[in-house]
């Protein structure tokens, strides 16, 4: 178990290290003369937050339902395929594969497809985001559901458990670690994925605005948008976060 020193010392240490890093990249700008355009200072991103936080707060909401409709939805058939792959052996054989190998195709070249099936809408953004997070869950899922000792399952079997007993019990919990380490993973670069199918095609959204700020040479609300958009994924990831602890909150005593 922690103690306080340490759990003090896992949150100071990144600010004291973050705070550093803003201070020397704002004395290099200021000292250098570098101009805004190029590279703005940290003041300069901050004011920028600041003045078009409205731009940003409506852009972030588009991007954030893309992410939590193509999350949810990625979830709900990650978690039917991995319980079918788990419980059928001969699918799992024969799929399996295919799944590891799908992790080499990037999802991206995937998005000019999906605006041709399905049009310029929210449907072919929030498809693109399930794709990025559908393999990794069911891979996680699956990983875990297969870690669960022959000793425990003696045991369940000793006590006359039935094989939903012995799911309900025994192996699902096991698998939720897998899990939620999974999901965090996913959560991670689903924000991304998001971001790249409005490349492709959106009318609103941080892509949509990070595109046009570059485009207009706004640096300054280019890196105010990467705050935003590393921010977006670091809120989702710390939710994820407190469900598990809400969930399991043996493994965090």
């Amino acid at each position: 178990m922690e103690g306080p020193g340490s759990r003090r010392s896992s949150w100071l240490a990144p600010l004291v290290a973050g705070g550093l890093i803003l201070g020397v990249w704002q004395l290099g700008v200021s000292l250098g003369d570098v101009p805004s355009s190029f590279l703005p200072s940290p003041w300069a991103v901050l004011s920028t937050l600041f003045e078009q936080r409205g731009l940003l707060w409506n852009n972030s909401l588009t991007t954030l339902l893309e992410t939590a409709l193509g999350v949810i939805l990625a979830v709900m058939a990650a978690l039917v395929w991995a319980l079918l792959l788990d419980r059928f052996v001969l699918l799992r054989r024969a799929l399996t594969p295919y799944l590891i190998a799908s992790q080499t195709v990037p999802i991206i070249v995937l998005a000019p497809l999906m605006l041709l099936w399905f049009g310029f809408g929210l449907l072919p953004k929030t498809l693109l985001v399930a794709l990025f997070a559908f393999f990794p869950i069911v891979l996680s899922t699956l990983s875990g559901l297969a870690q669960t000792s022959p000793e425990r399952h003696d045991l369940m079997r000793s006590l006359a458990a039935t094989p939903w007993q012995t799911f309900r019990f025994l192996r699902w919990p096991g698998a939720l670690p897998s899990f939620f380490a999974g999901l965090r993973i996913t959560l991670s670069y689903s924000v991304t994925g998001a971001i790249f199918a409005e490349y492709v095609g959106g009318f609103s959204g941080l892509g949509i605005l990070l595109q046009t700020a570059a485009n207009s040479r706004a640096t300054p609300l280019v890196f105010a948008t990467i705050v935003v958009i590393a921010l977006l994924s670091c809120a989702l990831v710390a939710c994820v976060t407190l469900l598990e602890r809400l969930l399991m909150p043996w493994r965090f005593q």
